[in-house]
């Protein structure tokens, strides 16, 4: 019964004018990675390239405004990335990534996104919302209507073409890890609506995506816990990082590990670097750049190659984390040697990662 009263709420708030997420909510854990897509391993219009989103479908990926968007709100809603969708009568899109963590059962998120017509649909979507999955979306039957959170609006999504907000609440089965957005109508070309009933031929629609949250409501209900053994005070696990740092400073990640020769991290990494991940959500004004260094062994071209691996690694691993902070990343090779390279130890100190002050 829950599960309805959730919906229907949903739809009081998608038919009336945009909600805004509280001071409370904006400050807690987004719990989608890279949700403003800001971060990406390099140009390019595929949607891989914002770390972790995938696409079901060509979804595209803007890194700035369209040059021919001439409307108000051209481009991102919020800094100069995002992304679109595309829906015609025998075809739809999805955008899909796995949550930053698995959802609690029982607990209730808040979910909201910003979302935008793009200027050269001549129809609108009747229905556009998000599912929450334990294995992710590959089939209609994936679409659970219970684990959804979706607007349905019989005249149509359309704000003109201004950005506006879906915004509605779900209170999770539990273990639920990704999240899929688009449009869950079995049949869409009975969701598409024609703009202009004068005008004939095919119908498309395109949606443009920016800002997504899903956050812990803050007004949930408390689960009650049976506490088994001694209760501890942990300590702060926060990197210590120093208050005068300044833009330019760079700072060497201790117990970071890969295997000789290999860019993967092994998770004797996952300390460190977590708590690079709590030091900058807890200062999301915070940018950094990601660099990746070796030692002169082997070839220069290989060095250069690997210890920019190595930094993308660890870009992609703190994304993952839920880190919404703009990040670089960048490989260095051999050129900034710390040490020697002619002893063991001098090699050990040059193949290394640090993190450099962009913006405070």
């Amino acid at each position: 019964m829950h599960r309805f009263y959730a919906i229907f709420i949903l739809f009081l708030c998608c038919l009336r004018l945009p909600a805004q997420l509280t001071p409370d909510t904006k400050a807690a854990k987004n719990l989608v990675a890279n949700g403003s897509f800001e971060n990406y391993r390099k140009k390019g219009n595929n949607i891989k390239q914002a770390v972790p989103w995938q696409g079901i479908g060509t979804i595209d990926f803007y890194q700035s405004p369209l040059t021919n968007d001439t409307t108000a709100q051209k481009g991102a809603y919020d800094g100069t990335c995002y992304t679109g969708f595309r829906f015609q009568k025998r075809y739809k899109e999805f955008l899909q990534a796995k949550l930053v963590e698995p959802l609690h059962r029982g607990s209730t998120y808040e979910f909201s996104m910003k979302i935008r017509l793009a200027f050269w649909s001549n129809a609108v979507l009747r229905s556009f919302g998000v599912l929450f999955s334990k294995k992710g979306f590959s089939k209609q039957a994936d679409a659970v209507q219970s684990n959804m959170v979706d607007t349905v609006n019989k005249k149509g999504l359309m704000k003109g073409f201004q950005w506006f907000e879906v915004h509605g609440f779900y209170k999770a089965d539990g273990g639920e890890k990704y999240i899929t957005i688009g449009n869950f109508s079995p049949e869409i070309k009975k969701d598409l609506l024609r703009m202009n009933l004068f005008k004939l031929g095919y119908k498309e629609t395109y949606y443009f995506a920016d800002d997504i949250i899903l956050v812990k409501h803050k007004d949930e209900e408390k689960v009650n816990e049976e506490i088994v053994g001694p209760t501890f005070q942990q300590e702060d696990s926060t990197l210590q990082v120093n208050t005068d740092i300044k833009v330019g400073e760079k700072v060497t990640l201790k117990n970071i590990f890969f295997e000789n020769g290999k860019y993967y991290l092994l998770p004797e990494s996952y300390v460190e670097l977590n708590k690079l991940a709590q030091y900058l959500m807890k200062n999301p004004t915070v940018q950094i750049q990601i660099n990746g260094h070796s030692d002169n062994s082997g070839f220069n071209y290989k060095n250069q190659k690997i210890s920019e691996l190595r930094a993308r690694e660890v870009f992609e691993y703190l994304i993952k984390k839920g880190v919404q902070n703009k990040l670089y990343f960048k490989g260095y090779g051999s050129t900034q040697p710390v040490g020697t390279n002619d002893t063991e130890d001098g090699r050990a100190k040059n193949r290394r990662v640090e993190f450099e002050i962009m913006k405070k």
